[in-house]
């Protein structure tokens, strides 16, 4: 008998202002037991996230990524949004499309930098639908984009909100791995663009997360390595002291550069995140350890 491929599938659905979206979805050869959504970061897409969906598709789950308006394969202005609010109805949207189609399964998402953003936000305020939260370098604390930059965005974000910048991070900063690096340099989708207006709406964003962090009640893992210097690791120790909902860890990789999911210990990545979803899905209270490989910090 023939083993049973896992499915690939691939489309659009509307977005808040009937914006046709792309979306990629990776199913497992039997029933899955639940469901991850990806949201990627500022110039990615969620074709990068291969390595997730290929360790969780054998352990039984689902898995989702959109590519966030003005990204990849979505239509709209490179890097640009005229108000938060477009991103979070469009996750909402994204989080409709997965519930459908699997309605009583447990669903979790995981946001890497801008998209830990995107998430966050969502969690606060709809914190019940949500079965847990994977936060990878979450830009919470200063970014690795040069101060002028971004007070060239304040400064153009109302008379000129479309006015684009180069978001001066440099092509290196995701990974180790040169192949890596040379396939991000080569990508026609990934960009290094950011309108004045998604700065200040981003940086009013994370004001809002930082002053309601005390309402978190989802269950969360905080991902980040130890030398991104895009968003500095600094942000998810105190993202992780400031949530005082108990089901937390934090796990930082030592060396690990901004995209985690792509970098040298990406394999390890992987694992610790289906491990983290499989002890949740089995309703397993998390276990406070340290590791000699990464540190990791946890309450239960």
């Amino acid at each position: 008998m023939s083993q049973v491929e896992p499915l690939q599938v691939e489309g659009t659905f509307p977005g808040a202002d009937g914006l046709e979206l792309y979306y990629r979805s990776w199913h497992p050869p039997v029933p899955p037991q639940a469901v991850l959504g990806i949201v990627h970061g500022l110039g990615s897409h969620s074709g990068w996230f291969d390595s997730i969906g290929e360790a969780l598709l054998p352990r039984g789950y689902g898995v989702y990524g959109f590519d966030l308006r003005g990204h990849g394969r979505s239509p709209g202005q490179r890097g640009h949004i005229r108000h938060w609010a477009e991103f979070r109805a469009d996750f909402d949207h994204f989080w409709q499309l997965m519930h459908r189609q699997h309605p009583h399964l447990p669903c979790f998402v995981l946001g890497h930098s801008l998209g830990a953003i995107i998430v966050l936000d969502d969690a606060l305020r709809t914190p019940q639908r949500l079965s847990g939260i994977i936060a990878m370098a979450p830009a919470l604390t200063p970014v690795g984009v040069p101060p002028l930059r971004l007070a060239i965005g304040r400064l153009l974000s109302q008379v000129y909100p479309r006015f684009t910048l180069n978001s001066g991070i440099s092509k290196s900063a995701g990974s180790h791995d040169p192949a890596i690096v040379a396939a991000y340099l080569n990508d026609p989708l990934r960009h290094t663009k950011g309108t004045a207006r998604l700065a200040t709406e981003f940086l009013q964003t994370v004001r809002w997360i930082q002053t309601h962090l005390q309402r978190l009640q989802t269950p969360i893992l905080i991902l980040h390595g130890s030398d991104d210097g895009v968003a500095l690791p600094a942000s998810s120790r105190w993202l992780f002291e400031q949530i005082s909902f108990m089901d937390k860890e934090y796990r930082e990789y030592p060396g690990g550069y901004h995209d985690l999911h792509n970098d040298l210990e990406a394999p390890l990545v992987a694992a610790d995140i289906a491990n983290w979803l499989d002890r949740h899905v089995r309703g397993e209270r998390p276990i406070c350890k340290l590791s000699d490989r990464r540190l990791l910090i946890s309450h239960h």
